[in-house]
């Protein structure tokens, strides 16, 4: 399934030869703020993809490197948080399958890093966003976010356990 988006970049089947061809992708300024609202960024100061593209007898496949320099919002303080990303990044598109809608597709293990396309063309672009998206911080926190969460009187994960009640009884029993 070929849709637009974002970062839309779209290579016809046609145009990928038998060997790997080299595609470079950049994400203009238009991109990077759509991708911002999608992924709920702070900022998206560059998105970059250096790819070896190949057809085979399972589909196509996409090999390389995305680079990115961003900021997340800290889940603590909500300031944000500089990334810098360089990870590697490797995509098997393969066909849509002609299911009916109460089909259910079961995927392998090997399936996971997988997308669908409509056997007219791959969207490269999606992709990298996708894999963007996979390689974000769940939760970034910025470096002073414990300091600023005790100060407001949110309690560490080690004094919310059951020691940590018991740390309370011991330091109210050393008063007496």
């Amino acid at each position: 399934m070929v849709s637009a988006n974002e970062f839309s970049h779209i290579v016809k089947l046609d145009e990928i030869g038998a060997g790997a061809s080299n595609v470079r992708l950049s994400a203009d300024l238009a991109a990077r703020d759509g991708l911002v609202v999608r992924f709920d960024l702070a900022a998206l100061d560059s998105l970059d993809a250096d790819l070896a593209v190949s057809r085979d007898a399972k589909g196509v496949l996409a090999k390389g490197r995305i680079r990115a320099a961003l900021s997340q919002f800290c889940v603590a303080t909500g300031d944000p948080v500089p990334v810098v990303l360089d990870e590697p990044m490797i995509i098997r598109f393969v066909p849509e399958p002609a299911v009916g809608a109460d089909a259910e597709i079961e995927l392998e293990a090997d399936d996971c890093d997988s997308m669908f396309y409509d056997g007219q063309g791959v969207d490269l672009g999606e992709a990298v966003a996708q894999s963007l998206g996979l390689t974000l911080d769940p939760y970034p926190r910025s470096p002073d976010a414990q300091e600023r969460l005790k100060a407001a009187g949110v309690k560490a994960e080690d004094e919310v356990g059951p020691f940590g009640a018991l740390a309370g009884l011991k330091d109210m029993l050393a008063k007496k």
